[in-house]
């Protein structure tokens, strides 16, 4: 049985998929062709590479505050304990890093979530970015 095929772009399919449709989908090609093809013929399918993949493990994002020379560190303290639930003892902790050290970081996660953090930090006005943790 001939069959023909016309085609302008057809994707590689797997082997399972070429077998299935008698080796149309192989011997189309990815040009505009005619081709010819005899389904009675089995198609090999072509040797899988073997490749190694190397798997890093997800590093989780930081948010980090940073000074600023307009926020009170009695307000930094504050937006600590409202937005991220902090104790009074654990944000005044990260206000006197951020004082102090320039920046504190104050929550880590998926970049989602630390995308969401830093953009509430923005609108209680202090200054705050995200990055991979190192």
């Amino acid at each position: 049985m001939d069959w023909r095929v016309r085609s302008r772009s057809i994707p590689h399919l797997p082997s399972s998929m070429t077998a299935a449709y008698g080796g149309v989908a192989a011997a189309a090609g990815s040009c505009e062709t005619d081709a010819v093809v005899d389904a009675s013929i089995p198609v090999e399918a072509a040797p899988q590479e073997q490749v190694d993949e190397v798997v890093e493990t997800q590093r989780p994002w930081i948010t980090i505050v940073w000074n600023d020379p307009i926020n009170l560190m009695s307000y930094v303290t504050y937006v600590f304990m409202t937005y991220f639930q902090f104790s009074r003892e654990k944000a005044e902790k990260l206000m006197n890093d951020v004082h102090h050290e320039g920046r504190a970081v104050v929550s880590s996660g998926t970049r989602e979530e630390m995308e969401r953090d830093v953009s509430a930090m923005h609108s209680y006005g202090l200054w705050a970015t995200l990055q991979r943790d190192d």
